[in-house]
């Protein structure tokens, strides 16, 4: 198995990570959506987009217009919400491809991503009716629900039998730094400003994905 276009993806991320800082616009236009571009070549070479793979090939398309939606000039915010949105629920489906263990763990689990995301929901809900985005506050609740659910499922990854430590380490550990990737984005955009806010989104969000990616495709090609 190579792993050629996941150091493509990483240095595409990196070189974007710098043009945030830089401000070079143009270079940020390529690089970003290149990352995903990237870890889909990755994907494509190894498996096919065959089998479970293709929820995970869905979720980087879905990220890849996320991605061209909120770099526009004119950010198109609900679209690239959309796009997100789409892009956990096939992660969410591609994690879930067998029944998920239902014990004290999987439930311990449950409550601490339930009670991490009200709080963090709380939060922004209230940051959009100050900033007054009420009307945002139903389909930020929707998403709040969606990567939660997303979140959970890799997590059980990690309590579960047929994921290997690594595989579940690097998919588990990805989806946590996507939802993180998340709640900086909105905190900074409706809550109130981060430091270095933006550049802390893009680099949880790129990590994220290429673990995300990588540990599922070690896992579902390893059994295939």
């Amino acid at each position: 198995m190579s792993f050629t276009f996941i150091w493509v993806a990483l240095i595409i991320a990196v070189i974007d990570w710098i043009a945030v800082v830089k401000r070079w616009k143009r270079l940020e236009y390529i690089a970003k959506p290149g990352v995903m571009i990237a870890l889909l070549v990755w994907v494509w070479g190894v498996n096919g987009f065959s089998g479970p793979m293709i929820w995970f090939a869905l979720g980087l398309v879905f990220s890849l217009f996320g991605d061209i939606f909120l770099m526009l000039p004119r950010e198109q915010f609900i679209a690239g919400l959309i796009s997100f949105l789409l892009a956990h629920i096939a992660y969410l489906v591609g994690f879930l491809q067998t029944t998920p263990p239902l014990n004290i763990v999987s439930l311990i689990l449950a409550v601490l991503v339930g009670i991490a995301a009200t709080r963090i929901y709380r939060s922004i809900g209230a940051g959009l009716a100050d900033s007054g985005n009420q009307a945002l506050r139903p389909p930020m609740l929707i998403y709040t629900i969606v990567i939660s659910l997303m979140l959970w499922s890799a997590l059980l990854t990690l309590v579960g039998k047929e994921w290997l430590p690594v595989q579940a380490l690097l998919a588990a550990g990805g989806a946590l730094l996507f939802f993180l990737s998340d709640t900086f984005l909105a905190w900074n955009k409706f809550v109130s400003p981060i430091r270095h806010g933006k550049l802390l989104v893009i680099i949880t969000y790129h990590l994220g994905q290429v673990m995300i990616i990588l540990g599922a495709g070690l896992h579902y090609i390893a059994i295939s």
